[in-house]
């Protein structure tokens, strides 16, 4: 029981640029639990729907993933809050295949990246205290989550799992082990840069709990 009480992440706590609107109790409320199942739904939902104009550049899909988890964090500035979303965005993303939802960006790579970016947030941003450490931590956390998408949807293509239509393995890989690692560390550090401060604010610094 104790995790899931999600104790809050002082350093998180004070950078978030959405401070006024989180919650100041120590534990998640319930409020918390329903924003951080909200944003893993987000995240699912724009794999499958959201369109960024961008087709034909291989790992993009992490684009769609890590800011509704950041804005998660940014709402919900707790320990264990990715794990959360990132739960219930694998969840989602399976119910949404299984009824149809397929989407252009739903395929086995970005199933892989909704499960584990919530979790990579988490481990990447244990520390996190403010500074660029802090952003870098957010860059990490996504090229983390599109390495493990790379390296799935690499075997899918090469053992045949892969839905038919999509490039092969030869002309696919040259382009991907490069935009992969690209798409990933922008969507960590726009994230972070955008839903978080650089440094957390000197007058909050009282109410800050270890």
């Amino acid at each position: 029981m104790t995790a899931l009480k999600l104790p809050r992440h002082p350093g998180l706590f004070s950078t978030t640029r959405l401070r006024r609107m989180t919650s100041q109790e120590l534990t998640a409320t319930l409020t918390d639990w329903l924003i951080l199942l909200s944003a893993g739904v987000l995240a699912a939902c724009s794999s499958v729907f959201l369109d960024l104009g961008i087709k034909g550049v291989p790992g993009h899909a992490i684009l769609r993933v890590v800011f509704p988890m950041a804005l998660g964090l940014a709402l919900v500035p707790r320990r264990g809050a990715g794990c959360a979303m990132g739960t219930t965005a694998f969840m989602t993303g399976v119910l949404l295949h299984l009824t149809g939802f397929k989407g252009e960006g739903l395929g086995v790579g970005a199933l892989a990246s909704l499960t584990v970016t919530g979790p990579f947030l988490d481990v990447a941003l244990r520390r996190a205290n403010g500074g660029w450490r802090q952003y870098v931590a957010f860059a990490i956390a996504g090229l983390s989550s599109n390495t493990v998408a790379f390296v799935i949807r690499g075997v899918a293509k090469a053992t045949g799992f892969e839905a038919p239509g999509r490039r092969p393995l030869a002309g696919w890989l040259w382009q991907a082990s490069f935009t992969y690692v690209i798409c990933g560390l922008l969507a960590g550090l726009i994230s972070g840069v955008i839903l978080f401060y650089a440094r957390g604010r000197s007058e909050d610094s009282a109410e800050i709990q270890p």
